[in-house]
């Protein structure tokens, strides 16, 4: 069974947070908690908070293990533009654009042998 859990509109850029999903994509959940934890990005708390969100939906909801979970798949897409404006010489103005993100997650449980 796969559980889901988004985050949506984040304020940090798809780019970012995606060097940080890439190294958790496809371990077990604690694993790539450990990992996060440790992990000198900002991008690592938000992935971390959804990781865990992911795991209590999985565990309250659904009644599985959280031990037997690894991330099946993790995306981070961009969200909607905030545009705001740099005042620049001689009465110009330069575009900034605050880039969102929305993130998804999808844990799936690690199939189980049984022993006849």
């Amino acid at each position: 069974m796969d559980v889901k859990a988004t985050a949506k509109h984040i304020h940090m850029s798809p780019q970012k947070v995606r060097l940080v999903i890439d190294v958790i994509r496809g371990k077990c959940v604690a694993d790539a908690q450990t990992q996060l934890r440790f992990m000198k990005k900002a991008a690592a708390l938000p992935v971390l908070k959804l990781l865990n969100s992911a795991a209590a939906n999985a565990s309250h909801n659904f009644k599985l293990d959280v031990s037997t979970l690894f991330v099946k798949s993790i995306t981070a897409d961009g969200g909607p533009i905030i545009h705001r404006v740099m005042p620049r010489a001689q009465g110009r103005a330069t575009p900034i654009r605050k880039r969102t993100t929305h993130i998804a997650i999808v844990l799936g449980e690690k199939a189980t042998r049984k022993t006849t």
